[in-house]
């Protein structure tokens, strides 16, 4: 288990691991501390909470072409982000991040993303693809500075990035 230091919610130290079946009353929790917008930009839909679907998508985990991370703060979920590798391209995986609207700007998905990404390249990933709400100016902002150069592709109300790894720098 890799920690990392948080400063929100008065600096607790937080707790980086992979998710496991047990953590998906931790996860649905999360949406008491996610704001309407938060959850739009994650999941491109005005959901009042995390959805069911995206839930059993998480149990079916298989750890190498689809992996998943928890940030906790005690025992409470703070974050998470994963992976899905895609079948055509197995060298790129698509990936996502969601952070409780506390912790956000605190590193916490600056954390889950280079954990992620480590576990990636050990598995023969070498690209995340990552779809970003036009609207989404942390999400935005975030990949600017993990990756300077990358370019998007816009695709309606989104942007869509490449994004190499090893993460640069």
């Amino acid at each position: 288990m890799k920690q990392l230091e948080g400063r929100g919610a008065g600096g607790r130290r937080v707790l980086v691991r992979p998710y496991g079946i047990a953590d998906r009353d931790g996860v649905r929790r999360m949406s008491d501390r996610l704001s309407a917008t938060s959850l739009y930009t994650r999941f491109f839909s005005g959901t009042p909470y995390i959805p069911e679907h995206y839930l059993g998508l998480l149990d079916g985990l298989d750890h190498w072409n689809s992996e998943a991370l928890v940030a906790l703060d005690g025992d409470e979920i703070i974050g998470s982000a994963e992976y899905v590798r895609l079948a055509k391209r197995p060298w790129c995986a698509d990936i996502a991040v969601l952070v409780t609207d506390p912790w956000q700007r605190h590193g916490v998905g600056s954390a889950l993303v280079a954990r992620l990404a480590e576990l990636a390249e050990r598995r023969g990933i070498t690209e995340f693809g990552a779809d970003v709400t036009l609207t989404n100016q942390g999400g935005l902002l975030f990949i600017r500075h993990g990756w300077p150069a990358a370019r998007s592709t816009r695709d309606g109300g989104a942007a869509h990035f490449h994004l190499p790894l090893p993460m640069p720098a």
